[in-house]
């Protein structure tokens, strides 16, 4: 079954050169040495280390002693010292941190949902400080969206132009339809992200004042006589004294007489 999907150097080169041309960037995944070769001589500068190969130190070093690569290696099936093992070692190697992302997987197709385990993925971030992504081995595309929001940097997605073709893997890939949504789905997750600081929008700044509430006195107040929060309520909109100011207005009266009603303002006021 293995040779018969094979693609030989021929259909390698078609692939790359098709890819090109729809600006997308190829990748092929190397399961030996001779195999790195191949794709380094064709140019490919991004090397996948599948799963399976993570404990397989030949190919670690082959593919870590190129100096100009990225590397992205999967640790379905893995334990966290195998995942340190490996990375110590292509590290040592020659590959720079920064070039390495490591990423979550299940090697079950289809993973169900609860040994997806995507915390993981978090523990991977924090304990090895490195890049995360998820390959993704699911059903559907809830999985890949989830780790978009949690922060991955890759998502690995099998997908299949039909899924009732031959294959073990057709019937657990997603469609084109199913991919471009779940692509969409992803860059807006990543848009909506942001810069992690706790302030207004822009969008929202607008709505600021309409939203919000001042101090606004509830009955007829003569001159002199003193303000508190008995004689005042919150009410929209927000473009006078914030109602957050309540305790500021203590040992304060009014500068003149104040109808019903009356939003009120710091020239209203006099200290006692």
């Amino acid at each position: 079954m293995l040779k018969k999907l094979e693609l030989d150097l021929k259909s390698h080169k078609e692939l790359i050169n098709y890819s090109s041309f729809k600006n997308i960037n190829f990748l092929s995944t190397a399961f030996d040495t001779k195999s790195v070769d191949l794709l380094y001589d064709l140019g490919i500068r991004v090397f996948k280390i599948p799963s399976g190969e993570i404990t397989n130190s030949i190919l670690l070093k082959k593919i870590a002693n190129f100096k100009d690569v990225k590397i992205i290696m999967s640790t379905g099936m893995s334990y966290m010292e195998e995942v340190k093992e490996a990375l110590n070692l292509i590290i040592a190697q020659g590959a720079k941190k920064e070039d390495i992302t490591i990423l979550h997987c299940n090697t079950d197709y289809p993973t169900p949902y609860k040994d997806v385990n995507l915390n993981a993925m978090l523990t991977i971030a924090k304990e090895l400080k490195i890049k995360t992504g998820y390959s993704d081995h699911t059903l559907g595309i809830e999985v890949s969206i989830a780790a978009a929001a949690l922060g991955a940097t890759v998502i690995e997605k099998h997908f299949t132009i039909d899924r009732d073709m031959d294959g073990p893997d057709h019937k657990s890939s997603l469609e084109p339809n199913e991919l471009n949504e779940m692509v969409r789905a992803i860059r807006n997750i990543e848009s909506s992200l942001g810069s992690g600081i706790k302030e207004p929008s822009e969008s929202e700044k607008k709505h600021i004042v309409s939203a919000r509430k001042s101090l606004y006195i509830t009955k007829k107040i003569k001159k002199g006589e003193p303000i508190n929060e008995l004689t005042l309520a919150a009410k929209r909109p927000g473009d006078g004294i914030s109602p957050m100011k309540l305790m500021d207005l203590v040992n304060h009266k009014a500068k003149k007489d104040l109808d019903k009603n009356h939003k009120l303002n710091w020239n209203d006021l006099e200290k006692c």
